[in-house]
């Protein structure tokens, strides 16, 4: 079983450096957010997936250059920094990403995807304050407009112990019916073992709603993949390797203020509530594993909390 600590272990991803973070300002989606890319109607819709906060009117200030509600995510290659493409680009060929990762950009996140896995490798997005409560979609589906080469086989539940696991959850974008059934979509779930996924990750995803109601946040998180061949039951089944293990890091707060919290969660049956702690690591950590540079300043990369962010007395997790 995969334990701390982790320098040790492996360089396994991928280096997917991120855009650098540019400055903030008091318009809407500056900041780590990268600009406007498209209207909700009257939400801003940002290039890194999320929605602004706002109060500002997107058709008013954009008019006619405003995309429409519902206009579907089309994978670009991560040559492809310049945002969403236009709806009409076509969905590229198995002999354009070989070797390559495809951006998926979705209603409220993106997801890196390894073609060569066919599986996440990355997934980032800035949560927004809790302001909905949409059901959440009771159905998995694979992504017609990515290439059956790069994606998984089958929708169906893994079994064996394991989780269709979510990359990133639905709650944190129940504000959105597009964007919770986005996050069923296959590109966005992978094989978690059933106590981790309803353990240590699920605790970090309530760590996350109830912070993202008191500060600015940014998730970034991805995929260890590893070489355990053991656990590795839905090669057949799905097309897909059972990852080792998955790690994720918050970031908080703007500036001087800015603060970082990172783990990295083995994929196992052990991997409970319990044992959340047990798998903090630094931000810097997380860079030295997987090759990523993580968008936060240095003062906050190097430090650990000993312990998860505690969650707040009231939290509501719904």
């Amino acid at each position: 079983m995969y334990k701390p600590p982790l320098l040790s272990f492996p360089i396994l991803l991928a280096a997917l450096i991120f855009p650098p973070a540019t400055p903030a300002a008091n318009t809407p989606c500056s900041g780590k957010k990268g600009g406007i890319a498209r209207c909700d109607g009257q939400k801003f819709v940002c290039n890194d997936g999320s929605y602004s906060a706002s109060k500002q009117d997107c058709q008013a200030m954009l008019g006619g250059n405003a995309a429409g509600r519902g206009q579907q995510a089309t994978p670009v290659t991560e040559k492809n920094t310049a945002g969403p493409p236009p709806s009409d680009f076509p969905s590229p060929s198995a002999a354009d990403n070989a070797g390559n990762i495809l951006k998926l950009d979705y209603d409220g996140f993106t997801v890196w995807l390894d073609c060569s896995k066919r599986g996440a490798v990355k997934f980032r997005y800035n949560p927004q304050h809790d302001t909905g409560n949409a059901k959440r979609y009771d159905k998995f589906y694979l992504d017609p407009n990515v290439p059956a080469e790069c994606q998984q086989t089958s929708a169906k539940p893994y079994g064996n112990g394991y989780d269709r696991g979510h990359q990133v959850p639905a709650n944190h974008l129940d504000a959105s019916e597009a964007a919770i059934k986005a996050t069923n979509t296959m590109t966005n779930i992978l094989p978690q073992a059933a106590n981790m996924n309803r353990g240590a990750w699920l605790l970090t995803e309530e760590i996350i709603e109830c912070y993202r109601d008191i500060d600015e946040l940014l998730v970034i998180g991805g995929v260890v993949w590893g070489d355990n061949q053991k656990d590795d039951y839905f090669v057949k089944s799905h097309g897909i390797k059972t990852p080792d293990a998955y790690w994720k890091v918050i970031v908080r707060g703007t500036g001087q203020d800015e603060r970082a919290i990172a783990w990295v969660v083995p994929n196992s049956q052990e991997a409970t509530r319990k044992n959340l702690d047990k798998y903090l690591v630094s931000v810097s950590d997380i860079e030295k594993l997987t090759g990523e540079t993580i968008p936060v300043h240095d003062y906050a990369k190097h430090g650990k909390p000993g312990q998860s962010w505690p969650i707040p007395i009231g939290c509501d997790k719904s």
